[in-house]
């Protein structure tokens, strides 16, 4: 047996096909003929940005446009004139176009490598995927051809790329195993699309097979069986078939109401990036938008979005969502969340600095921009405003103070919006679960981030190895912060949901439903799973699980207990 990453969910069984890449080697040399290189370079640059609007759109034919999108945007990445303009620079200084491609690609794979943010590291990987295109188009080596895979295979590789997958006849290939990656790649997300079982991270894996092999893939806990005993086939034959029924019962919750099993009645929300993205809610069983993440417009962009380009996208979601809820989030950087042309300053320590709300309020002329185009956009929907990082009563003062300019403003110019438009805050440091009392009497509703909340409850910096064991939704004071924003929601009478990524943990369902959590707002690829879960609680079970546990002292313990009563 080999441990890896769980990325695709899903049991695979098949003979191995072993795709072993060469090695991107070149020797740096000076260049004496620079016009000539440059020229070497740009035919290179095109014939990439050819191939991979070729594979965008064979993602786009077989998977679909939001997937297309990953491919399109390394075109814009290579676009980018911070990018191709610095490899020139490197040219032009005499150095060969192979140099040039992997200086610059490695500079910005360093910097985005090390950010905190989920998505923002998924950029190191886009752009390490583009260098290997690159490096491959100038060196002329040939990229392995998928689309002829026989029935059944199970694809093994050192990594597996995009533009790789593009290539996939999903019918052909069982499971993929890779020796590198992880769940959050653009690649993960694409097989988690087409529902390949796949397992990443299985280290030395490529070494330890050879073609024609029998390999088991357990997407589902992320193991991988190689020439496995017939006792141990069967098995997982049966698993299959039950992994592919439960895939068929959780089907049918889509357009079902999420209620708990006593049919209290609950909102199932997901958290979105894009505009693009709404389509997928519906498709995932969402019944609305409970976080729509704004950042990703002004980061997608080399410039400030204008009011126009904001408000077409906000109420691009809008009109895909018809008549449901989106609660947009008002611009959330800092941190590790870096927009080059806005000039954040280097601070010592960024998250607790100048980021999310703060960024905004010291810089009206810009949040003004964003808070009229959410205006102009709820004049067709149901939409929300909510605040990040909030910590004093101040901040959602002087937020509502702005957005009632701006209605004033739009009135003045005939614009229609909506006129009782909710704000709302997050909230998820440890100084806003403290006053949650007094947040509530000034807030519309609340939405607990439970990853940053645990962060700064904690006081854990994620990215720091030496820390991460405290970092947990689990622990104690995590868990009773969690219980005393939503009692204060209550007692006010507010609206409060939860669109950290403890909203989907089936371990941590009963205790939110227990606290009287009313909207839960997830990934959409988790929307029926959680649904699923939800419906197997009763709140009398869900309240006395919830007693056990608020009288235990560890994490540990707490976990312990939650996994013997998971269903």
């Amino acid at each position: 047996m080999f441990e890896g990453i769980a990325a695709s969910k899903g049991i695979g069984i098949g003979k191995i096909k072993l795709i072993e890449e060469c090695e991107l080697k070149f020797v740096p040399k000076h260049i004496d003929d620079v016009e000539k290189e440059k020229l070497r370079f740009e035919n290179a640059l095109n014939k990439f940005k050819k191939d991979t609007a070729e594979s965008a759109e064979s993602i786009r034919k077989n998977i679909g446009e939001k997937e297309a999108n990953i491919l399109e945007g390394h075109i814009a990445m290579i676009s980018d004139p911070a990018m191709n303009s610095k490899m020139m620079e490197i040219i032009e200084g005499g150095q060969c176009a192979e140099t040039a491609v992997d200086t610059v690609c490695d500079m910005f794979i360093n910097i985005f490598s090390q950010m905190e943010d989920e998505l923002m590291r998924q950029r190191s990987l886009d752009i390490s995927d583009i260098k290997t295109s690159l490096i491959k188009i100038l060196l002329g080596v040939e990229n392995v051809n998928l689309s002829q895979l026989e029935s059944g295979t199970i694809l093994i590789t050192k990594d597996i790329t995009p533009s790789m997958i593009s290539q996939i006849v999903k019918d052909n290939v069982a499971g993929v195993i890779t020796e590198i990656g992880g769940t959050t790649s653009h690649a993960a997300i694409l097989l988690r699309t087409i529902e390949i079982p796949t397992v990443l991270s299985v280290a030395g894996i490529t070494k330890q097979v050879k073609d024609g092999d029998v390999a088991i893939v357990d997407g589902n806990d992320g193991v991988v069986y190689i020439r496995p005993e017939e006792e141990l086939l069967s098995k997982y034959k049966l698993k299959r078939e039950e992994y592919i029924k439960k895939k068929i019962e959780l089907k049918e919750l889509v357009g079902v109401e999420t209620h708990t099993k006593d049919n209290i009645k609950l909102k199932l929300y997901c958290n979105i990036g894009t505009p693009k993205e709404a389509k997928t809610v519906i498709e995932s069983g969402g019944e609305g938008i409970g976080l729509f993440r704004t950042e990703f417009l002004f980061m997608d962009s080399n410039h400030l979005p204008s009011e126009t380009e904001q408000y077409n996208s906000y109420k691009e979601a809008v009109d895909l969502l018809s008549d449901k809820t989106i609660i947009i989030r008002t611009l959330d950087i800092g941190g590790d969340k870096d927009i080059p042309y806005l000039g954040l300053k280097k601070e010592c320590n960024p998250f607790l600095g100048y980021r999310g709300i703060r960024y905004c309020l010291g810089n009206i002329d810009i949040f003004k921009i964003q808070i009229r185009s959410i205006l102009r956009a709820s004049a067709f929907g149901k939409v929300k405003i909510m605040i990040p990082l909030v910590t004093c009563v101040d901040e959602i003062r002087a937020v509502r103070k702005i957005v009632e300019d701006c209605k004033q403003q739009l009135k003045a110019e005939g614009i229609e919006f909506d006129k009782k438009i909710e704000v709302g805050c997050m909230i998820e440091t440890a100084s806003a679960s403290l006053i949650a009392d007094i947040l509530a009497k000034e807030a519309n509703f609340f939405s607990i981030g439970t990853n940053d909340l645990t962060q700064y409850t904690m006081s854990v910096d994620r990215g720091n190895q030496n820390v991460t064991y405290l970092y947990s939704a689990f622990e104690p004071s995590v868990i009773r912060s969690i219980k005393n924003i939503i009692d204060c929601a209550k007692k006010q009478g507010i609206e409060v949901g939860m669109c950290g990524e403890a909203a989907a943990d089936e371990l941590m369902i009963p205790l939110l439903i227990s606290f009287g959590l009313e909207e839960y707002s997830v990934s959409p690829s988790l929307a029926l799973e959680t649904k699923s879960v939800i419906s197997k609680w009763t709140k009398k079970e869900a309240d006395e699980l919830a007693d056990k546990v608020l009288k235990l002292s560890t994490k540990a313990e707490i976990i312990k207990l939650l996994q013997e009563y998971k269903k």
